[in-house]
């Protein structure tokens, strides 16, 4: 059994907390560069996928994840390079598939494209969308988004986009079709249209018990094959917040000031309550959503909800807020180096 380990980022960029205060934050395109040598460790210690968040505000730095990726590409020879996500509601399915099939190339066959309604709606009035459009957006664009990847003679009607008659959708990549995942918070409005459309899957579990995404993966097959689809056939992954330190209680102390300073940004903009430190430790525990310690007790963690939910991608969403560049180097080595071999081992004979 193959399972792929890698990970993800939204390019987190607020005042960084240190043991003696915080740190300003560094300039957006300092930390752009920084993804770009993230990445590329990434691929040296042989993790198997990155993917990075598109957003439009000022504490996420990348608006344009395919820009980035491909800015990697060329220092790098195995990972696969995925978005993570790109808000397909506000985008135009024809650039969407020009850009990644021009990654595509450039990567050598390693561009996947990760599609969202967006959880974050700054692009839906910076693009000219009206929110009540919401999910019409997104059914109508992915319509649209797995015609293109299908054909390269384009016929297609629509109403939130204007329709295509006969023309080419160019470049088209060497490899015939890209990768196209569709990616949820766990809505089951979701699972049903990813199982609808025979597409991959992955699910961001940021809070509670993994185990609990098993009724929205059970639905997602289920309907998968009422379809006719071959579930067999169909990658289903999930991501978390996370962090790795040589000790438990070293990976607790460096990222709890992070997720805290993260959470309750979004906190004040959503309405939920303070992240504090029994939430913390609760969601650090063997039933909460972070993955964060020594490489031993994430490796435990990451099989157990593998196994749990049956997927075939873990991804580790980190760093969660800002954090000193160097952490986060050291999070993607222990990941590759000590994580990995674990969790490579275990389902090597499963």
């Amino acid at each position: 059994m193959k399972v792929e380990l890698g990970l993800t980022s939204f390019a987190d960029n607020s005042d960084i907390y240190m043991e003696d205060g915080y740190q300003p934050a560094i300039s957006n395109a300092q930390r752009i560069r920084n993804i770009i040598e993230e990445i590329e460790v990434a691929d040296q210690y042989g993790l198997d996928v990155y993917g990075l968040g598109e957003h439009h505000r000022p504490d996420y730095a990348v608006s344009d994840p395919v820009t980035v990726l491909a800015a990697a590409a060329r220092n790098t020879k195995h990972i696969k390079l995925s978005s993570a996500v790109t808000v397909l509601s506000s985008d135009d399915p024809v650039r969407v598939y020009e850009r990644f099939s021009t990654l595509d190339a450039v990567s050598n066959g390693r561009a996947e494209i990760m599609v969202g309604r967006g959880s974050f709606i700054e692009s839906f009035p910076l693009f000219g969308y009206d929110l009540k459009n919401y999910e019409q957006l997104f059914n109508e664009k992915i319509d649209l988004l797995m015609r293109i990847n299908q054909k390269e003679i384009v016929n297609w009607e629509g109403h939130m986009r204007s329709s295509i008659h006969n023309l080419g959708v160019y470049p088209r990549t060497e490899r015939g079709s890209l990768p196209i995942t569709i990616a949820t918070g766990g809505t089951p409005e979701s699972s049903l249209k990813a199982g609808a459309l025979g597409l991959p899957i992955t699910y961001a579990i940021i809070g509670g018990d993994p185990k609990r995404f098993r009724r929205n993966i059970d639905m997602y097959r289920s309907i998968a094959e009422s379809y006719g689809h071959n579930v067999d056939e169909l990658p289903i992954a999930t991501h978390s917040w996370g962090y790795i330190a040589e000790t438990d209680e070293q990976a607790k102390r460096e990222f709890f000031p992070s997720v805290k300073a993260n959470h309750d940004i979004l906190a004040k903009e959503r309405g939920w309550p303070m992240y504090d430190e029994n939430s913390f430790e609760r969601e650090a525990g063997p039933n909460g959503a972070l993955y964060v310690g020594s490489p031993e007790t994430v490796a435990q963690k990451i099989i157990e909800t593998i196994e749990a939910l049956g997927i075939t991608r873990f991804m580790l969403h980190t760093p969660v807020g800002s954090m000193p560049h160097e952490n986060t180097i050291n999070t993607i080595k222990l990941l590759a180096e000590r994580v990995k071999p674990i969790v490579d081992k275990y389902f090597e004979n499963k």
